[in-house]
């Protein structure tokens, strides 16, 4: 937000626009978790841990990727890359939860116990926090691959996804002619 334009907007707009940029990643990870909760999955026994993965990871690079664009385009690409963030993190922690959910109901020997949805985010959370409680493990290959794939994209995305939208909010400050 050290964005030159940004500061000399004047006082109320500058709160408009934060309370904007606030408000709408809150309201699309309410309308994701909504969605995730509403979405019946309990009838979805032959669903595929590996094609759900790869779907997974399609969504979420093509969410990350819409909004790199829509950061670098931005007017102001700071604000831009807090509302992106608020929707790429919810969007790739409920595509883990999905997967863990259908995982358990497709084969509940995948976790120690099966796994509700609730139980499936918890997890998912526990997994990105790196909290670990070990309250629920994956207990086949199949699933220890995916978790393994998920502590993989954490990582990822906390280091490589950072600097790369730190990179694309440079990029548009540039673009609008303010870059420090």
């Amino acid at each position: 937000m050290d964005d030159e334009a940004f500061d000399n907007l004047p006082r109320e707009q500058r709160r408009s626009l934060i309370r904007r940029a606030a408000f709408r990643p809150l309201l699309s990870a309410v309308v994701l978790v909504a969605v995730y909760f509403v979405i019946p999955m309990e009838n979805l026994e032959s669903a595929s841990a590996i094609g759900g993965l790869v779907l997974g990871v399609i969504f979420v690079g093509a969410l990350f990727a819409w909004q790199i664009r829509k950061i670098v385009r931005a007017e102001h690409p700071g604000l831009q890359a807090i509302a992106g963030l608020g929707l790429m993190l919810p969007g790739y922690l409920l595509a883990f939860a999905t997967l863990y959910h259908l995982m358990s109901v497709s084969a509940p020997g995948n976790f120690d116990e099966p796994l509700t949805k609730i139980d499936s985010l918890y997890f998912t959370l526990v997994c990105f926090s790196t909290v670990g409680f070990g309250d629920i493990t994956a207990t086949t290959e199949v699933a220890r691959a995916i978790v393994s794939a998920q502590i993989v994209g954490n990582l990822f995305l906390i280091a490589v996804g950072v600097r790369i939208i730190t990179a694309a909010v440079r990029l548009g400050q540039r673009r609008r002619g303010v870059a420090k």
